[in-house]
């Protein structure tokens, strides 16, 4: 991990050392569609140096990821050290309020939604 003074590194580089994307040119193309923000503001270009400390906020699956630079990585490690690189200030996911619904609760909720209304 590099901790030289003012030391900054891409954040697709980065993105992809810390091992949120399987490839870096899906970090890439993440950040080139403008999905990613560094402190609040959209980032479109790969070449975007990031440092320590500053908060990165992009989707990730089904949820939005929001996470500090902790340190720059020197390579793609183990998932331990790759978790060294950041801290997580993602919210937990919403809970479901109630149990998943059937096929049969799925049917009668699309029929009663397709029926017209008088």
């Amino acid at each position: 991990m590099s901790d030289a003074p003012g030391a900054r590194l891409r954040i697709d580089k980065w993105l992809w050392q810390a091992r949120f994307f399987k490839t870096r040119s899906l970090a890439a193309r993440m950040v080139g569609e403008g999905r990613v923000r560094v402190n609040g503001e959209r980032v479109i270009k790969a070449s975007h140096g990031i440092a320590p400390g500053d908060s990165l906020t992009f989707p990730q699956g089904n949820r939005i990821r929001v996470v500090e630079v902790a340190a720059l990585g020197t390579r793609r490690g183990p998932a331990a050290e790759a978790q060294a690189l950041y801290l997580d200030h993602t919210p937990p996911p919403v809970p479901r309020v109630g149990p998943r619904p059937t096929g049969r609760d799925r049917r009668r909720l699309d029929a009663e939604r397709a029926a017209p209304e008088d």
